[in-house]
């Protein structure tokens, strides 16, 4: 038994074991990415069994890839045979840290590569090496900071059905305990074709097609109708060390998780595991799919292209930010809303939630009326955007009126010019501070902005209401600080951001140019692909 927890280099493999032993570790999936970034440091206790001339195999993984971790949260497990690595979700940092199985700090992981505590890369993992979900077996006690394991903890965790859509649904993803939902979110499990939509027809969320909720004017359940929102969504988070602060922008583009590259595709169970396409509409606010048959089809190819963006396109045929997804207040003390995450988040940041408390600070140090009137008041948020100029920590609210920031495709779609939109980073606030002096007060702000909410956005009630909660209920504060934790997301959320038309990373849908034409109960015109007449293409 030699240990191998010092410098694996490809020479130092062949000193130990000789040539045999370094074939077999070059077989070895996780040694090879070790060659290939150079010599590295293993702080755990890597062993390799077998006799001293190192013949013997690397042990093969354990039957229950979840048995015997010690983990305070949901984890992606890579089991290397002789340890395994637990790997927690990248938070708004821009990474997640990684564990031994036995809860032993490791390093972090940054969406490409693991690092160790000397932030010395020890292995390339991508999308395919966190298919293995574990759930969590451990708590933090608050007080001393002690991890407790679960009273289950000893029962052993079912394996995940390699290849299927039944792996345990990530921690951002799931379904809230207790609520009547059944269709998991972005980071769960989904069964392919559960939507309970007709493409084309009106929005019917499968969480609840089966059930007689009342709707809303958007065609989904009702605020009211989800239900009291669980207490974690309100528990006090403001000492726990975790801050971030959050700017606001309403641009109308087609969002960033709506574009196919968002999710993984590589099959149709990593595509319904991770289900974190997005929702887009037309410029009149009906969803189109996010994406269809690409626009170049022949009879010797086929292949997918995300529909246009109108900030790209600039004209009225694009696809937007639906209109529903404006924030929204389930009280006086807690909302819901959408946020731009940053860029080193790219990876893994569409469709995670995340519980804020504000904690009365101003990214800029100068904390005004504004700041402390919203201290203590929480809000759970999904990311449903990635913003290459959002700092890590940073989170960029979507708030209709906040201001287009470096792109505009409001003004097409509602037809205000730019100048009737406010500041272009800030928006309608800005323009009333600019107005009013930067010392003003509270209620003169709110009054400021209401007014223009009012005469930008009084034909799109959804854009109106967005824009008056923000003077209102998040009491008009620029750039205001706060304290973060990963939660699961609430189904509301889901339900506003999942696609109800692109249920499956397959589809015959025929590309368009032009979206603005489209109604809610069109058919949408399909083509033949891969058919016996058309084995490697579509018809025309």
């Amino acid at each position: 038994m030699k240990d191998l927890s010092i410098h694996l280099g490809l020479y130092d493999l062949s000193a130990l074991f000789g040539e045999l032993a370094q074939e077999v570790f070059m077989r070895h999936p996780f040694y090879k990415k070790l060659v290939t970034l150079g010599a590295v440091a293993m702080a755990g206790a890597f062993v390799a069994c077998g006799d001293d001339s190192g013949s013997g195999n690397p042990s093969q993984p354990a039957s229950n890839i979840c048995a015997g971790i010690v983990a305070t949260e949901q984890v992606s497990v890579i089991d290397l045979g002789t340890a395994k690595l637990l790997v927690y979700p990248i938070g708004i940092e821009g990474y997640g840290k990684v564990t031994l199985a036995d809860g032993t700090e490791y390093g972090r992981y940054d969406g490409s590569y693991i690092y160790d505590l000397n932030n010395t890369p020890v292995m390339e993992a991508g999308y395919a090496d966190m298919v293995n979900k574990c759930a969590a077996t451990a708590t933090v006690d608050p007080g001393t900071g002690e991890v407790v394991p679960n009273s289950s903890a000893s029962v052993p965790n079912t394996d995940p059905v390699a290849g299927s859509s039944a792996t345990v649904p990530a921690s951002s993803g799931s379904v809230i305990p207790g609520s009547s939902a059944t269709v998991p979110a972005s980071s769960g499990s989904v069964t392919p074709g559960s939507s309970a939509t007709v493409p084309g027809g009106d929005p019917v969320p499968a969480s609840s097609a089966a059930q007689d909720v009342p709707k809303d004017e958007n065609g989904f359940p009702t605020l009211e109708s989800y239900g009291a929102p669980p207490a974690d969504y309100t528990k006090e988070i403001q000492s726990n060390g975790k801050t971030g602060w959050s700017s606001r922008y309403w641009d109308a583009c087609k969002p960033h998780c709506s574009w196919l590259s968002s999710v993984d595709t590589t099959s149709e169970a990593t595509y319904q595991a991770g289900m974190t396409v997005a929702r887009n509409c037309n410029i009149h606010d009906v969803e189109v799919p996010a994406f269809t048959l690409g626009h170049a089809v022949q009879q010797y190819w086929m292949g997918y292209e995300g529909t246009p963006s109108a900030c790209v396109n600039e004209n009225a045929g694009g696809t937007y930010t639906c209109t529903d997804m404006a924030p929204i207040a389930v009280n006086e003390n807690l909302s819901y809303g959408y946020v731009a995450g940053s860029g080193e988040l790219y990876k893994y940041g569409c469709g995670k939630c995340y519980h804020l408390q504000f904690n009365g600070g101003n990214h800029a140090n100068d904390v005004k009326a504004t700041h402390k009137a919203l201290q203590g008041k929480h809000m759970v948020v999904m990311v449903s955007n990635i913003g290459y100029d959002v700092e890590a920590g940073q989170f960029d609210m979507m708030v209709p009126g906040g201001g287009v920031g470096a792109f505009n495709a409001l003004s097409t779609q509602i037809g205000v010019p730019p100048s009737g939109l406010g500041a272009g980073n800030g928006g309608f606030l800005t323009e009333c501070q600019s107005k009013l002096g930067w010392d003003n007060t509270l209620e003169k702000y709110q009054q400021c902005v209401i007014e223009k909410c009012e005469e930008v956005f009084s034909q799109w009630p959804n854009l109106l209401r967005g824009c008056k909660w923000y003077a209102e209920w998040y009491m008009a504060a620029d750039n205001p600080t706060f304290n973060w934790e990963e939660v699961e997301c609430p189904q509301y959320l889901v339900d506003h951001y999942v696609t109800n038309i692109n249920t499956t990373k397959e589809n015959r849908y025929r590309w368009r140019d032009d979206w603005s034409d489209y109604k809610a109960g069109d058919e949408l015109e399909t083509q033949d692909c891969l058919t016996e007449e058309y084995p490697k293409g579509c018809a025309p």
